[in-house]
């Protein structure tokens, strides 16, 4: 196949190295992938996304309560095949707000380690942002039942005190307090 030289160079760098002007630069990311998300009190949270294997939003009834199972699981759901458990995380972690099962669908964050899922129900999904892992603090002012899981803080925005907590989805799933 001959290719016309013209639409080649209209693609390709010119003499002087430079791209064409209607071709856009792309910007390589910096740091890591994360989903941030929400607990019902309102705490933003971080996991990185190479631990999640999915996110979802199901429908209360699609989420089967488990008798005598702990408090912190809200049941089981049927997850391509494979049954998961679910937990509030919000109660999990010690968030001081109910999540709010009487809606139409419930957030769901399937997280995944060592062949372990476990599906954590949330408040509201956010966004997926590239956060540099370099960049993390220790984080100040954690309640108790958090620490345990929090890898470190992000300051968002120092003069509002805002940050961004990155939870640790290993040590959440290898958990004693599901025993409870």
């Amino acid at each position: 196949m001959v290719e016309n030289s013209d639409s080649l160079s209209s693609q390709n760098p010119n003499a002087n190295g430079e791209l064409s002007p209607d071709i856009e630069k792309l910007e390589t990311p910096e740091g890591e992938l994360h989903l941030r998300f929400f607990l019902p009190s309102g705490i933003e949270l971080a996991l990185p996304a190479p631990g999640i294997r999915e996110v979802m939003n199901q429908p209360p009834d699609r989420i089967t309560p488990i008798p005598n199972a702990s408090p912190l699981l809200l049941g089981a759901l049927n997850l391509r095949g494979q049954v998961i458990w679910v937990a509030d995380l919000g109660q999990f972690l010690g968030d001081p707000v109910a999540l709010n099962t009487q809606r139409s669908e419930i957030p769901v964050i399937a997280v995944e380690d060592q062949d372990t899922i476990l599906g954590l129900a949330i408040d509201g999904i956010g966004e997926m942002d590239w956060l540099d892992n370099e960049q993390i603090q220790p984080a100040s002012n954690v309640p108790d039942s958090m620490t345990p899981f929090i890898v470190g803080e992000w300051v968002l925005n120092p003069k509002e005190q805002q940050s961004l907590r990155l939870l640790d989805p290993g040590k959440i799933l290898r958990s004693a307090r599901w025993a409870t």
